[in-house]
């Protein structure tokens, strides 16, 4: 499967489009050729812009897919969500913090992420699984001191959506004539 990203007039790169037809088929319009659910993984991998939406009612069904992949994932033997955190995901859906866990979470993922790519740059691009063991056990100082500013940033992030409670918790009661 190619993975090219289609470019626009002038240079610039347009999102990648996948139709999902009734048949629950994905049709990618940048290859002219269906694709399967582990290709569009691969577009993930690849960090490739694209979107998948409904043929007939263009509809944007991009989250449906992401969240499909995830299943196929935390079904395939090695998940990273135990069904406690699972739960407690759910828990907060129609709860009054829902926005905000959603905001914490992207954060801390973005934060994650990150302390993975500066690790990449400093192994000299190790990726292979038992080079990246080898890399943390010789690298032990090192990562306690990353994964103390990654804990500080994720406390940072907390303390943040906390204050922003407050403040709108304040704002709500100030429009409706209470102080605090």
């Amino acid at each position: 499967m190619a993975t090219k990203t289609k470019t626009e007039p002038g240079g610039a790169r347009g999102v990648r489009v996948i139709k999902k037809y009734p048949n629950r088929r994905l049709y990618d319009t940048d290859t002219s050729s269906y694709i399967t659910l582990a290709e569009v993984k691969a577009l993930v991998m690849d960090s490739e812009p694209f979107v998948v939406r409904d043929a007939k009612t263009n509809e944007d069904l991009t989250r449906s897919i992401l969240l499909q992949i995830i299943l196929e994932e935390e079904s395939a033997g090695a998940p990273i969500f135990t069904e406690q955190v699972l739960a407690n995901i759910i828990r907060f859906y129609g709860h009054s913090m829902q926005g905000f866990m959603g905001a914490y979470l992207e954060k801390n993922i973005q934060i994650f992420m990150d302390l993975q790519h500066k690790m990449a740059e400093q192994s000299g691009g190790a990726i292979n699984p038992e080079a990246w063991q080898q890399f943390m056990n010789m690298q032990s100082p090192m990562m306690q001191g990353m994964m103390g500013t990654y804990l500080e940033q994720s406390r940072t992030a907390f303390t943040q959506m906390q204050e922003q409670m407050q403040k709108n918790s304040e704002q709500m009661l100030a429009a409706l004539g209470l102080k605090r």
